[in-house]
């Protein structure tokens, strides 16, 4: 019997090691190709890569999606912290 999870409320998705290694693969070599719109991706998809079954082509979309979406808000944070003032030692006084 196996002990419940108390205060896990968001567990992440399992995906293959297959799955990561060609969408990283695929969003370092077509960067433009991948919008973060999960139809716009497996389009892509469909499109550089043959896949054995539309699971995987779907999955692949989907992690794909992710990592842009993940991309993308890197992007806005660090363009908020480098619009943001420093205080200078003026301020301080």
């Amino acid at each position: 019997m196996s002990a419940p999870l108390t205060g896990l409320t968001c567990l992440g998705k399992v995906r293959t090691e297959t799955v990561k290694r060609v969408s990283r693969e695929l969003v370092r070599r077509y960067p433009d190709h991948f919008a973060g719109e999960f139809e716009s991706d497996k389009q892509a998809v469909n499109e550089l890569v043959v896949t054995q079954s539309k699971r995987l082509r779907n999955r692949i979309a989907g992690y794909i999606t992710r990592l842009k979406v993940v991309e993308a808000e890197r992007a806005a944070a660090t363009q908020v912290s480098e619009e943001m003032p420093e205080s200078s030692e003026s301020d301080i006084e």
